[in-house]
């Protein structure tokens, strides 16, 4: 879907710079933890930690210059393996572009030949180190889901909640509780029900708007754009997440600085359920992704088979209402 002249404009003058590319590599070992390595004295965000690589030169291949870079700083002779994702990053004085790859056989041990310090990190663990902005989004790939349910509003209670269940049994792992047409009151005890469903299922939950009930039930809370601005401080404790809704970078930036766990960006293409809403296309979501580290949904007109395009952009993957609420098994 090809974004607007106008959004385009505005992008463009955000992140005029030229982009640097660079690729990394998950080198993940036996016991499937993945290796880390730390930035030496010296370099720009020394000692912070990173997903091993370097940039690319002209002419070179991803692939070519990620089996490079991981002999030169490694000492090994790898196997590129399926893309991870993409991540565009804007910094004070430089764009990048950070194209991550799986690895998916190496030879010889991996050693800190430029005076690296390296850790295999369990994937639970990454989160707690230190990283670049462009890293973190690489971090929410490899550990949380790509789709990220939104629930239609609910019509007959049991319907809906047949609706919730078959798409927690078809492998759902992230969902939003949102009823925009049942008043709050009308809607607590079956957002209850709902809850105990995903608790059971181990899905992670979080209520649309409803901050107050949100902390009453103990689950996450998922903020409209409008909400962003008027929050002083996170609205909740860590360990319950907190999202948002963004349509700009400033509402981005503002979510970041909330302390918000992820964001959703859109509608990227036409939606049903927001007909007259412009679509952004995805070079605007590249480009707005850039501003911030969180991870970031991509919304409006997605499916599954849209997950992919949003990890080449920087994405987390898709969240959606009819793309993943699966029909109830009569």
């Amino acid at each position: 879907m090809p974004t607007t002249g106008t959004y385009d404009r505005d992008v463009t003058e955000l992140s005029p710079a030229p982009v640097v590319d660079v690729v990394a590599g998950v080198l993940q070992d036996a016991r499937g933890r993945i290796l880390l390595a730390r930035r030496t004295k010296g370099r720009e965000l020394a000692g912070l930690w990173e997903f091993p690589g370097g940039k690319r030169e002209p002419g070179e291949s991803a692939e070519a210059a990620l089996a490079r870079e991981l002999l030169e700083e490694l000492g090994i002779r790898v196997t590129v393996g399926a893309d991870v994702i993409a991540v565009p990053q804007q910094y004070p004085h430089k764009r990048l572009r950070l194209d991550v790859r799986r690895i998916t056989a190496w030879r010889g041990t991996p050693r800190g030949h430029e005076g690296q310090a390296l850790a295999w990190v369990p994937p639970h663990m990454l989160a707690s180190y230190a990283m670049p902005p462009a890293d973190r989004p690489v971090v929410a790939a490899l550990v949380q889901p790509a789709r990220y349910l939104v629930t239609p509003s609910p019509g007959d209670a049991k319907s809906w909640l047949s609706g919730l269940q078959s798409s927690l049994d078809a492998g759902t792992r992230r969902v939003q509780l949102r009823a925009p047409t049942v008043a709050s009151n009308d809607f607590r005890p079956l957002a209850r029900l709902a809850v105990e469903r995903c608790r059971v299922a181990g899905v992670e939950v979080l209520l649309n708007a409803d901050v107050d009930l949100a902390r009453e039930l103990g689950v996450g809370v998922h903020l409209r754009d409008e909400q962003l601005h008027a929050l002083a401080e996170r609205p909740l404790p860590d360990g319950l997440p907190v999202a948002a809704s963004c349509h700009d970078a400033d509402s981005l930036v503002r979510a970041e600085q909330l302390g918000c766990d992820f964001a959703v960006l859109g509608p990227v293409a036409a939606t049903a359920s927001h007909p007259g809403a412009a679509a952004i296309g995805w070079h605007a979501f590249a480009a707005l992704r850039e501003h911030v580290s969180l991870p970031i949904y991509a919304i409006g007109g997605m499916t599954p088979g849209d997950i992919a395009v949003a990890r080449s952009h920087g994405g987390q993957g898709i969240a959606a209402i009819r793309a993943l609420w699966a029909q109830p098994q009569l």
